[in-house]
């Protein structure tokens, strides 16, 4: 259900918004798209809009509004699970925009989510913003607090590694042509007689 709902968000608001994840706002900043201020500014919202859907998922439950989670979640396969599913989301956006592909970017997003629930043992948050968010809601996909910095410093790390690893595998940023565009632009190699 995650990856439907990314689907249909991000077709509807990439127009107007880079990314609901710091981790992909911080990449978009290393690589020039925004400058240091802009970034900061998206990733305040982002935190916010997080802790915004937390409530009204909690109070669309028949939860109190702000709840502190206490499920805590950690270990080093916890956390390289979580290195593993960012890096590969920035992998996945960044390839797929440099690869001339930004009109699959949300079902690709939606794609990989989806499968990184089940295939990292951290059940792929992949985002600050939604590890922040996961605090204030006391369920089953709660944080402890307590839990939130080794996450996040993992997201970041994965951060990293997906962001060196796009600048290796794409080193321009000038996205590539696709199969098709390659082949229209080849020259005629026809002899004429």
């Amino acid at each position: 259900m995650t990856g439907a709902a990314l689907v249909a968000l991000i077709l509807a608001l990439q127009p107007v918004s880079a990314a609901f994840n710091p981790i992909i706002t911080l990449a978009e900043r290393a690589l020039g798209v925004f400058g240091t201020r802009d970034s900061l500014v998206v990733i305040a919202g982002q935190l916010v809009g997080g802790m915004l859907g937390a409530v009204l998922a909690n109070l669309m439950f028949g939860l109190p509004a702000v709840s502190v989670a206490t499920q805590h979640r950690g270990g080093a396969g916890v956390w390289l699970a979580e290195v593993i599913a960012t890096a590969g989301l920035v992998l996945i956006i960044f390839g797929a925009a440099r690869g001339g592909r930004s009109d699959r970017i949300a079902y690709a997003v939606g794609a990989y989510i989806a499968a990184a629930y089940w295939f990292t043992s951290s059940t792929s948050f992949a985002n600050p913003a939604v590890t922040v968010a996961r605090m204030f809601s006391n369920s089953f996909a709660g944080i402890a607090p307590s839990s939130v910095p080794p996450f996040l410093m993992a997201q970041l790390v994965g951060g990293a590694v997906g962001y060196a690893i796009v600048r290796y595998l794409y080193p321009s940023s000038t996205p590539l042509p696709n199969a098709k565009e390659r082949h229209d632009h080849e020259p005629d190699r026809t002899v004429s007689r």
